[in-house]
């Protein structure tokens, strides 16, 4: 009888697309279910090229949480393009992450959903910087089986967001704004 192996590729490429649908939904659609409620974010275009200013800035202080929430947002990215493309060297594996954060960053612009801001840049950057050493340690870790441990956790991570967005959903059904 023929062994029927399933592709770890596959998998990873799967749980990279679905990755980034949740993360587009994050930064451009700002987790809002419908366009209408969407509108709470539109006409506002703005750029900051000067980091840790603008937009971090609440308070008068600069917003951590913020600037963390955009680091942990892309480590999946450089964990994900590291397992798709071990044998890219490490500049390579940054370049695509840092232009998929520079993307969003414009499309915010163009659409006038977010303030475009060097700062995210420089964290979502640094997010992948941080999945492409995690994943070269995680390697020297458990050698050929890190890839298929991080399928199965970022297969189990990829179940979880999807019941949180579901539980989102049954709120927003629930005790959403219809007016």
């Amino acid at each position: 009888m023929g062994k029927s192996i399933i592709n770890p590729n596959k998998i990873t490429a799967g749980l990279l697309v679905v990755y980034l649908f949740v993360l587009t939904w994050i930064i451009l659609f700002k987790m809002q279910f419908s366009f209408q409620d969407l509108r709470h974010f539109t006409d506002f275009r703005g750029i900051n090229l000067i980091p840790f200013a603008g937009s971090v800035i609440k308070n008068d202080q600069i917003d951590i949480g913020e600037i963390i929430y955009n680091v942990f947002a892309f480590i999946p990215f450089g964990i994900y393009i590291s397992m798709l493309k071990p044998s890219w060297s490490f500049l390579k594996k940054i370049v695509p992450i840092a232009g998929v954060s520079l993307l969003f960053e414009v499309l915010q612009f163009i659409f006038a959903i977010g303030g475009s801001d060097i700062t995210d840049l420089m964290g979502n950057t640094l997010g992948g910087v941080i999945g492409v050493g995690f994943y070269i340690v995680f390697c020297k870790l458990f050698s050929t089986k890190a890839n298929i441990i991080l399928n199965v956790l970022a297969s189990i991570g990829t179940l979880c967001i999807f019941a949180l967005v579901l539980l989102l959903i049954f709120g927003f059904i629930r005790y959403g704004d219809y007016g």
